[in-house]
């Protein structure tokens, strides 16, 4: 494939290299801040060539970001988080220009395979009343949003399989939490590339489910994988319909 990257710190550098590694073309990176891309802006005249455009920007650009590439016609894998409330306007631009758009949170194979087992869990804990869940995840002191884009999703399969948590709280609560919240909770420092636990407490006892991230090659990796998936589909999907792809009859 040809790849053009969006955005090009740490994840971008990562993905290019992985990409390359499996054979696909970097047609051209794209970042106003970085002194060593091939352009500043996205247009139609820098996307020429590619296939799938990767983003992996920052959070107040992601949404202009996505319009401009819907505009060159081109599929994306999103990964940039901290946009999510807008995604009734990315489904409007996704239909309306007729590409194809794949976003997560966390494009890691583990992280999505550790969402499964959450959802499982959750579902199972949903039956037993004497079980509160929460959340904790610890990131880097480079992150630019909190919580992560990945405990946010973590968060809303917890809500969708445990009837009694209604909505979720991420700030720091002042007061007794109530029964139908979900708290999730976050730490930033060092150069932690990303840890999640989802805990689940009674007065007995607590079970904790744990993803710990070594690197980000794991982010990368699955990313690449995304644009492989999404180059010839039309639609807004998320992670969870190419894990459903993947893994169909299991």
């Amino acid at each position: 494939m040809n790849i053009a990257l969006s955005g090009y710190g740490k994840m971008g550098r990562l993905i290019e290299k992985m990409a390359v590694e499996r054979g696909h073309t970097i047609t051209t990176i794209i970042d106003p801040y970085s002194p060593s891309t091939h352009n500043k802006e996205l247009s139609k005249d820098t996307l020429t060539g590619a296939d799938v455009v990767i983003d992996f920007s920052i959070p107040s650009a992601a949404v202009g970001n996505i319009r401009k590439i819907a505009e060159a016609g081109k599929n994306i894998v999103v990964g940039t988080t901290g946009w999510y409330e807008e995604m009734e306007t990315v489904q409007k631009i996704t239909e309306s220009s007729g590409i194809g758009l794949i976003w997560s949170g966390n494009f890691s194979t583990g992280v999505n395979l550790f969402f499964k087992i959450a959802q499982y869990a959750s579902s199972l804990f949903n039956l037993f009343t004497e079980y509160d869940p929460f959340i904790h995840e610890y990131h880097h002191n480079q992150k630019a949003d909190s919580p992560s884009g990945t405990a946010s999703m973590l968060g809303t399969i917890v809500l969708k399989e445990m009837e009694r948590k209604k909505r979720i709280i991420t700030e720091s609560l002042k007061r007794k939490i109530e029964p139908e919240e979900l708290h999730i909770t976050s730490t930033r420092g060092g150069s932690i590339p990303g840890t999640h636990i989802l805990s689940f407490d009674s007065p007995v006892d607590t079970i904790e489910l744990k993803h710990t991230a070594r690197g980000r090659e794991g982010f990368a990796s699955g990313a690449v994988a995304a644009a492989q998936w999404i180059a010839d589909k039309k639609g807004l999907f998320s992670i969870d319909d190419m894990m459903k792809d993947i893994l169909k009859g299991v």
